[in-house]
């Protein structure tokens, strides 16, 4: 191993933030060897890739084995929930990713949710329930919006904000009832809505030390203005300037810190990525959910912006050699457009022919991160997915990101193309 960094690494994942994983790992000065499973058409491009489903871990083990693979980085949450880590430790394979006790701080809201009000870590407060009827009298005693949210995994889907009863009630029943999530909506939480505006914080974490990389504000709803359903996130930008200096150390005294430990005197021994989702209300920061693994796709924004080399943040977190390493960040700002397929989150078409600017036509700090998408028989690059690619763009000026962002956004053809147009106009009008 070259200076004690891993020089064969497995990227587990196939979306756009695998994408900027396995291009942040490849910069790495330990020149390591990147593959990926099972990976997507732009992945492929860049590293090897193994036709394993993300979800089968035996399979990731056997492959891991087979290619006697150093260290292994998850990326999505349910091959975590699956406990692939826990198996890696037991083929004697590190691995970047909680195992399945800390996965279960996102596959559980209400786990967290219990954790949160134990160590008093501020959060609105919630019920949980799993019959109808005490759910809708709940529901009644407190005041709208409010805010239904599936126990269990729902891929960034399981969460109702109701702007009326019925709709809360329309939520509640869905779930309970109605088997809108399956097994994941068999349990449900109702908490307060809190007012505010939302940004994401990733905190590379190992036992009780941890690492806060650049704040970034995700762009949930599908529409220009914050209209229209939650997605898994149509954009974001990083540094999110509403979290000042003084700001992000309030949510460290009172959120991260506190996080990190009452996890640790959980018992759990976790090792990986912390995504804290954060409302920022007129009473101060307060925690919506954790996420155990980088955000998607605060990833695409956040890592191009590190300095510091990601393999050897990576590798001491799971090692547990984090404590006193120091975070080194670029100053420029970043942007990520999501392209989606027309119809996300509901139903989109599939197989469109994607085409591609030229590399030589692209500003020298824009990147394309694949998401959902795949190749035809004719070895086109087609859609795949919902959301289908990220723009990421680096500037010195947020606005100056944007326009370079939207820029490529228009050169990339294809039939069922839909994106955000205000990435970022949140603070560029606060500006």
């Amino acid at each position: 191993m070259a200076n004690n960094l891993p020089q064969l690494i497995l990227v587990v994942g196939s979306g756009g933030r695998e994408h900027a994983l396995v291009r942040s790992l490849l910069a790495s000065p330990a020149r390591p060897r990147v593959l990926c499973a099972p990976g997507n058409a732009g992945i492929a491009q860049d590293v090897p890739c193994f036709p394993v489903a993300a979800d089968d871990v035996g399979a990731l083990v056997a492959l891991a084995q087979r290619e006697k693979v150093d260290f292994v980085v998850v990326g999505p949450e349910v091959p975590l929930s699956l406990g692939l880590v826990d198996e890696l430790m037991k083929a004697g394979i590190p691995a970047y990713g909680p195992k399945a006790d800390g996965a279960l701080l996102e596959a559980s809201k209400i786990f967290t949710k219990k954790i949160l009000l134990k160590y008093k870590i501020p959060t609105a407060p919630a019920g949980f329930f799993s019959a109808v009827a005490p759910a809708l009298a709940y529901l009644r005693t407190r005041s709208i919006p409010i805010v239904v949210k599936a126990d269990g995994l729902a891929a960034g889907k399981g969460v109702v904000v109701a702007q009326t009863l019925a709709e809360a009630e329309a939520a509640v029943r869905g779930m309970l009832e109605g088997g809108k999530f399956g097994a994941s909506g068999s349990q449900l939480l109702i908490e307060d809505c809190l007012a505010g505006e939302e940004t994401s914080l990733l905190v590379v974490v190992s036992g009780r030390d941890y690492v806060m990389l650049p704040v970034a504000q995700d762009h949930k709803r599908v529409g220009d203005g914050d209209t229209g359903p939650n997605t898994g996130g149509m954009g974001a930008y990083s540094p999110a300037e509403v979290v000042t200096p003084a700001l992000l150390d309030r949510i460290e005294r009172e959120i991260v810190r506190p996080s990190v430990n009452a996890i640790a005197d959980e018992g759990i021994d976790f090792r990986g990525t912390l995504f804290i989702g954060l409302m920022l209300t007129p009473a101060g920061p307060s925690v919506i959910e954790y996420n155990t693994r980088f955000g998607d796709p605060e990833t695409q924004v956040v890592l191009p912006r590190l300095q510091t080399d990601l393999l050897a943040l990576l590798w001491a977190a799971a090692r547990g050699g984090l404590a006193g390493l120091k975070l080194e960040v670029k100053p420029d700002y970043a942007v990520c457009v999501v392209i989606a397929a027309k119809g996300y989150p509901e139903a989109y078409p599939k197989g469109d022919v994607i085409t591609f600017p030229p590399a030589s036509s692209l500003p020298p700090q824009a990147f394309i991160y694949h998401a959902g998408t795949a190749r035809n028989s004719a070895g086109q690059t087609v859609t795949n997915g919902g959301r289908v690619l990220g723009v990421t763009a680096l500037a010195p000026t947020l606005r100056a990101a944007a326009d370079q962002a939207y820029a490529v956004c228009e050169q990339i053809q294809c039939a069922s193309k839909y994106y955000r147009r205000d990435i970022g106009a949140r603070q560029l009008h606060r500006t």
